[in-house]
């Protein structure tokens, strides 16, 4: 009873408007005091200490400060471009440039919502422009956002190899190849609605000038060669690798003023104007995940004292339930809360609670959290509270109701490479096989 009011308190607190960050702290403090634990609480503070005194915590604000920079900086501008350049003549091309364009960011910001952001304004009006229909537009943006998380960088990723002390070298490589095949849904999916309802394309098509397009987007795409590389090699951590896409990021956006011909003064001018602004929404963002961490700590140690994980995992091993098996249900019960929770909140309740388990049936744990990263990004699209969705919505001016009646065949598409993935580990396995990064 007492955990069912929990759970209307933040439904209804979601629903209500309360940041996440707020909510997540509360139903905790909540779940310790109706759980019979309350005297717990008096040692939370130095458990959540310990629990957020990770290294790797550190490389999440320098990613979103990066990404916020790209996007303010004009970074993003010249990769859409370079997207446009490369199948922009296609039947279809503008859908095809849309996830060509969030693959590419992928690769850089590492973030859904910011991919989302950075990508509506600029390619639904074009796409609405050109014949598209408005909320196809917004729905094919919103799918392929969902690409941010899998393509390393991967903030989620970083959040969840921390919580659950994986490799996020393995991780980022175990990324790749599902981020690349999600493109290729999305593309074979587009190709079929191009056909169908007689999308534009072909030579008339308007493409940005070569030269200047490829000169433009080159060096930013150095940038993901530099992280995944640098990190999957073992030349630099995931925060050394963030400091470095900061730093890389901050001279592309001097040197595009400079490309621009505007003066030296005036392009450091703008380089410090828009590096603040970025600052400050990647402090008021990174503030409030940290909020959640906190949450996270205090639900981690209630979970351990009532021993969830070894309850769940006896009765996998009672029910003589294999890895696969175990995995696909724990997935379905994932996404189930992916669909009302944030990402975070939602990683924070489900992982250390679901997946020891399936751990300890034989899965493997890279494998286990690359897919369940991708699982609960999903939830970013899923009505009825997207988060994905409701940027997206405003931004582009269609209502959330077309919009989540829109999603719904993407989304389809996107859980079929889901199970698809649960089914052949190798799929997210192979790479950092290879590379050496697990057995």
């Amino acid at each position: 009873m007492a955990f069912g009011l929990i759970t209307a308190f933040v439904a209804l607190a979601i629903a209500g408007g309360v940041a996440i960050s707020y909510v997540a702290g509360s139903a905790a403090v909540l779940a310790f005091l109706a759980s019979g634990y309350g005297n717990y609480l008096a040692i939370m503070p130095q458990r959540i200490f310990s629990q957020i005194d990770v290294f790797t915590f550190l490389s999440m604000p320098l990613f979103i400060l990066a990404g916020e920079m790209m996007t303010r900086g004009g970074v993003t501008g010249a990769l859409i471009d370079l997207a446009m350049l490369i199948v922009g003549r296609m039947k279809g091309g503008l859908g095809y440039v849309n996830i060509a364009a969030s693959v590419f960011l992928a690769g850089i910001s590492g973030s859904a919502v910011a991919d989302a952001a950075a990508t509506t304004k600029t390619l639904v009006p074009a796409m609405v422009d050109r014949g598209y229909r408005l909320d196809f537009a917004a729905a094919l943006t919103a799918a392929s956002c969902v690409i941010g998380p899998i393509i390393p960088p991967s903030i989620v990723m970083i959040f969840y190899g921390a919580l659950m002390n994986v490799s996020v070298a393995a991780m980022f490589a175990g990324g790749i190849v599902p981020g690349l095949l999600m493109a290729l849904f999305l593309f074979a999916y587009n190709a079929w609605c191009a056909r169908r309802e007689d999308h534009p394309g072909g030579a008339g098509v308007v493409l940005p000038p070569v030269r200047p397009t490829i000169a433009r987007a080159l060096p930013a795409l150095l940038i993901p060669v530099v992280i995944v590389g640098g990190i999957v090699f073992g030349v630099v951590t995931p925060t050394e690798a963030a400091a470095l896409a900061v730093a890389i990021t901050a001279v592309l956006v001097f040197a595009y003023r400079l490309m621009e011909r505007d003066r030296p003064a005036n392009a450091l001018r703008h380089l410090f104007s828009e590096g603040s602004r970025a600052v400050e929404s990647a402090l008021m963002l990174t503030g409030s995940i940290f909020m959640i961490l906190f949450a996270a700590a205090i639900f981690g140690y209630l979970i351990g004292i009532m021993r969830l994980p070894e309850a769940i995992a006896a009765t996998v091993t009672n029910l003589d339930l294999s890895a696969t098996t175990y995995f696909l249900l724990a997935s379905a019960i994932m996404f189930a809360a992916g669909m009302v929770m944030d990402v975070t909140m939602a990683l924070v309740l489900m992982v250390p609670v679901l997946i020891p388990a399936a751990i300890a049936a034989g899965a493997d744990p890279v494998h286990v959290g690359v897919v369940s990263c991708l699982n609960l990004t999903l939830g970013l699209i899923s009505p009825p509270f997207g988060g994905i969705l409701m940027v997206i919505s405003a931004a582009s001016g269609t209502t959330y109701l077309r919009l989540s009646l829109a999603i719904l065949p993407f989304l389809a598409v996107q859980v079929v490479l889901l199970v698809l993935l649960i089914l052949v580990p190798d799929l997210t396995l192979a790479l950092p096989r290879l590379l050496g990064l697990v057995n």
